[in-house]
Order: C-alpha cells, then sequence, then structure tokens
C-alpha cells in the first residue's frame, strides 16, 4: 500500500505538470492561431475590421466609455482619430482629436447622415460603425486623411466643370493619372459612365456597381483602393482608383500581448520541464539499471550475489539508512531479498531432492537387482542340467522365483501407485461414506485371514455411522499398507489395535502395535523417500514404498497422518481426516 501511495503521488504530480505544460503550449498555439486569423481580417477590411473590433472590446466605467489602451496607441500611431457619438450627437469619448484636427465635438442629423452617405469629414475619409452593445445606441466613427481623397478633391476643385473634367485638362490629368498607375472614372447620378482617364487597365477588371461597395467594407480583399468624391449642385459623382500599396501585416494589440506572454509563460515551462526530465530519467533510470543486473544474476543462478557491494553503497548509505533516489523502491528491494533468500534456499532444496531421489533409486535398483540375480541364477541352473534337481530342490527353487517375482511386481505396483497420487483431484472420485464401516471391514480381513493367525488384531470404534468424503478404494489401500507393514515388520505374537473415533471434529484412526518399533533414523526418514530401515537382510519385505503412499493418500484427502514410536516399545500410527 505504501509504495501505491508513493508511485501514485510521484507520477500524479508529474502527470500534472506535463498536463499544464500541454494546455500551455496548446494555449499559445491557439491563440497563435487566432491572432493570425483576427490580423489577417484586420488587413484584409482595414480599417472598417479595426473599428468594429475596437467597438466590440470597449467597455463602460464609472459612466464613460472606454477604450483599450492598446487599441489608443494604434490609433495614434496610424495618425488617425477616434470619436464615440452619443444618441445626442454628442462625442463622449475621443482619441487623438488634437486641435490640429478641427474636429467638432457635437453633430447634428444631417452632419451624420452626410457622414455615412460621403464617408468623409472634411478632408477626412471617415468609417463609421454603430454599436448596441450598452444601454443606449453608440456611433463610433474612425477618420484619417486620405492623400488619395485629398488628391481627388484638389483635382476636382483645378479641373472640374458642371461636375466633369474640362476638356483641355484630360491630358494633363490622365498623364498624371497614368504616372501613379491610377484611374478616373466619372459617373452620373443614374450610375452611367460618362468619363474614364488614366490607366486602361481598370477596365479590365470591369467593377459592378456592388464591387465598389466591396472594395470601401474590405479593401484588403482586392488590390484596388477606391476614394469618391460628390459633385452636390451636378449630381456627378468622381471614383479615383489607385493601386494598393504593399504594408506590413496588421495585429490585435491585446492578442499580441497575451501571445507574447503565453510564449514567454510556455518557454519558462519548458525551461523547468529540461531538468525535472533530466531528474526524472535519472531517479528512474537508474534503479531500473540496477534492477536489470539483478535479474541477470538471478538467471545465471547467482543467488547469493543477486546484489553486490557496489550495489549496496549505491543504495545505502553508511549509516545503514536506504538513500533518498531508492526510498520509493523501498518495498521491491525489499521483495529482491526475500526473492532470492528463497530462491537459494529452493536452489539448495532441490539439490537436496535430487541427491535424495539418486540415493532412493539407489536402493530400488539394488532391490531390483537383487530377485533378478537370484532368478537369474536359478533359471541358468534349471536350464543347464534339469534332470540333476530332484523334485523337492525343484519346488524350493520354483518358490522362492514365485516370492522374489511377487516382490518385484509389488515394487512395480508401488511406483504407479505413487505416480497415480501425484496427479492429486484426477484420480479421486470423492463421495460420501461410512469409515467406520470401512476400517472394521478392513480389521476383519486380518482376523479372518488364516495367514495370519499367529497375529493378534483388535478393533475399537463406535456404532454410529461416522461420515467423510473420500475415495474408498484409495482409503482401502490405506489401512491394507498399515496393516501389512505391522505384520511384515513385526515378529508373530505381535498384537494390533485399531480404533477410530472424532477428535476435535475431525476423524481419527490409530493403528497401534506392540512390536519391534523403529530407530530415530528410521523415523526420520520414513515419508521423505524410499527408506526400508536398516534391516538390509530382509530385502523382499515390502517395497519400501509403502508409508510413502500411506502419506500420499491422506494428504490427497486433505488430512494429516503422525508416527511415534521407539525401539522395542512398538508404534503408533495416528490419521486424521476432514468430516
Amino acid at each position: 500500500m505504501k509504495i501505491q501511495q508513493r508511485m501514485s503521488f510521484h507520477f500524479t504530480y508529474q502527470l500534472i505538470f506535463y498536463a499544464l505544460l500541454i494546455v500551455a503550449i496548446t494555449l499559445v498555439a491557439c491563440i497563435i492561431y487566432f491572432q493570425s486569423m483576427t490580423s489577417h481580417e484586420i488587413r484584409r477590411n482595414f480599417p472598417v475590421g479595426a473599428l468594429q473590433l475596437i467597438a466590440q472590446e470597449a467597455y463602460s466605467k464609472d459612466g464613460t466609455i472606454q477604450i483599450s489602451p492598446e487599441w489608443t496607441k494604434l490609433i495614434e500611431d496610424k495618425e488617425m482619430w477616434l470619436q464615440v457619438v452619443s444618441p445626442e450627437g454628442e462625442v463622449i469619448n475621443a482619441v487623438n482629436t488634437t486641435p490640429k484636427h478641427a474636429l467638432p465635438t457635437s453633430y447634428s442629423i444631417a452632419q451624420l447622415v452626410e457622414i455615412q452617405e460621403t464617408r468623409a469629414l472634411g478632408t477626412y475619409a471617415v468609417h463609421t460603425h454603430l454599436n448596441f452593445a450598452f444601454h443606449d445606441p453608440l456611433l463610433y466613427m474612425l477618420g484619417y486623411q486620405s492623400p488619395e481623397l485629398e488628391q481627388l478633391v484638389a483635382w476636382f476643385d483645378a479641373y472640374g466643370q458642371q461636375g466633369m473634367v474640362q476638356s483641355g485638362a484630360v491630358p494633363l490629368l490622365d498623364r498624371r493619372l497614368r504616372e501613379t498607375g491610377s484611374y478616373l472614372q466619372v459617373i452620373t447620378p443614374s450610375s452611367h459612365t460618362v468619363q474614364e482617364i488614366g490607366d486602361e487597365a481598370y477596365l479590365q477588371k470591369a467593377y459592378r456597381p456592388l464591387d465598389i461597395l466591396a472594395i470601401q467594407q474590405s479593401p484588403g480583399n482586392y488590390d484596388t483602393n477606391i476614394v469618391t468624391h460628390r459633385d452636390k449642385s451636378s449630381g456627378m459623382t468622381w471614383i479615383l482608383y489607385t493601386p494598393i500599396a504593399e504594408g506590413g501585416p496588421l495585429k490585435h494589440p491585446g492578442m499580441d500581448t497575451a501571445t507574447r506572454g503565453l510564449i514567454w509563460f510556455s518557454g519558462l515551462i519548458l525551461l523547468l520541464a529540461v531538468p525535472v526530465s533530466i531528474w526524472h530519467g535519472y531517479r528512474y533510470g537508474q534503479p531500473l539499471i540496477l534492477f536489470a543486473g539483478w535479474f541477470e544474476r538471478m538467471g545465471l543462478g547467482q543467488y547469493d550475489q543477486v546484489l553486490t557491494a557496489k550495489d549496496k553503497r549505491k543504495i545505502f548509505r553508511r549509516n545503514g539508512t536506504m538513500r533518498i533516489r531508492y526510498k520509493l523502491f523501498k518495498e521491491v528491494i525489499e521483495s529482491f531479498y526475500q526473492m532470492t533468500h528463497q530462491l537459494a534456499q529452493t536452489e539448495k532444496e532441490r539439490k537436496r531432492l535430487e541427491k535424495d531421489q539418486g540415493e532412493w533409486m539407489s536402493g530400488i535398483s539394488h532391490d531390483l537387482r537383487t530377485p533378478l540375480a537370484t532368478i537369474q541364477g536359478y533359471g541358468y541352473m534349471l536350464e543347464s542340467l534339469p534332470e540333476q534337481w530332484s523334485r523337492e530342490e525343484m519346488r524350493i527353487m520354483g518358490s522362492t522365483i514365485r516370492e522374489k517375482g511377487d516382490y518385484m511386481l509389488e515394487l512395480i505396483s508401488d511406483f504407479s501407485m505413487i505416480h497415480q497420487l501425484k496427479q492429486g483431484d484426477a484420480i479421486m472420485e470423492l463421495r460420501e461414506m461410512d469409515l467406520v464401516e470401512l476400517v472394521r471391514d478392513s480389521v476383519l480381513k486380518y482376523v479372518n485371514d488364516a495367514t495370519m493367525s499367529e497375529y493378534q488384531f483388535h478393533y475399537i470404534g463406535e456404532e454410529r455411522p461416522l461420515l467423510i468424503q473420500a475415495d474408498g478404494t484409495w482409503i482401502q489401500r490405506l489401512m491394507d499398507n498399515l496393516l501389512s507393514n505391522a505384520v511384515k515388520h513385526n515378529p508373530p505374537g505381535v498384537t494390533v489395535t485399531v480404533s477410530i473415533g472424532r477428535m476435535n471434529g475431525k476423524a481419527c484412526i490409530r493403528v497401534i502395535d506392540n512390536g519391534q518399533g523403529m530407530d530415530e533414523d528410521t523415523l526420520h526418514h520414513l515419508f521423505t523417500r524410499y527408506y526400508r530401515g536398516t534391516n538390509t537382510e530382509e530385502s523382499t519385505v515390502g517395497s519400501g514404498l509403502g508409508m510413502s503412499i500411506a502419506k500420499t493418500i491422506v494428504e490427497a484427502h486433505g488430512g494429516e497422518i503422525h508416527v511415534q514410536s521407539k525401539v522395542r516399545q512398538g508404534t503408533k500410527i495416528e490419521i486424521i481426516l476432514p468430516c
């Protein structure tokens, strides 16, 4: 739980940090994109687009309309002026309206209508925008000096006659228009063109009436600038077409400031992210490299060398405490210690089992070799000179061969049984059975066996059933092993007592004899390996696997088996099975 909390904390705050970094970069990218779009729009519709943004971003403070300082600076840099007119015609806010501009401080209805129609105020070109963002409508007027308009008015005053260009002045005006790549068109109130002077390239463009308005509203969409002057007396309108001079890109002042701030902020985060990333890689890379070395040595089986002296110096200080960079992996390192210790113990146990297995197989090979040698010897004797042996001698030979063969069959049968028991539940067919009846029948089989007349068998048990979940065939084999061992390893006259009952809610079977008993060495190895005690003279008395089989059967049924024995004091075997 501790390592989970630490890992969660470390990776959570790092995730938050990198998430903020990504968000900041995304915001910068979005702002740059929107700034580009806004700047393009301002450029395309300047100054109409700029006037709309000024009106949208204006705010009220203490009952007065305030303009953003960034827009104020842009207006001053462009040598323009701005006025905000109230519904009553009063100018309630102004930017860059110095006395040299000689602008009125209030407007009549006629003046406002004329400005709207002519888009001019004296020698100034004027763009207007009516905004309804506040309680009352406000008119924003953006004016600027237009050299083209001034030139057009000067030409009208110098060459105009009854609203048209004097015929004598046409060559001079045509030459001047061509020098600047300009074009002059004079139209009647009914929109008929009566004069065209200047560069004929404009004739190919063939502007329609609506195109004229579009050029005035969005000059950035065209390569031509248009100014107009209307003669009130004749109703004639002069339209001057001039090429648009290339200029630098116009930017939204507020967006530009925000972008610079965010770029600085993102750059600072990136600068912080570099050392954090280096620290992050060093912090988590070093332990991983260390663990990789451990795994490599573990793969080579060097369990006692998993943590070298050099590794210990890296992980622990001289006072034995763990260094900070490894504290996050404290539980992992401790688990490595435990795992290597367990693997070392497992390796030792494996070697011990291999040794025991070798001894076990050596013993079995010896016991198989002994009866086989006897059988082989008698076989040679019978094969070479059968007529030399009497009937009694041949009977003895045949009896000996049979006994040796029976012993070998029993040994092979026990091997097969051990192999089956290793499969566990695959061969077990558990069903409900009465253990009292099974044990009593097992004892009665030996009591009624005439060959066992020299041994005494007693049964002590309850009359009521004792039900367990078990495989009857294997429990029967268990009882046969225990009772046959009591007979095989004890001299005639031994008394074998079998009792059954309940103990702590479980079934308990006890097999007690008053025979020779076992020494400590025999008792210690009784279940662990192939072992038949120190009585090597009785090489054909049992396979030596009976008690190993008995223990495996008991454990397969979820039970326990315990043996108590002393030399010449008999043996007590206790089996406990779940009810």
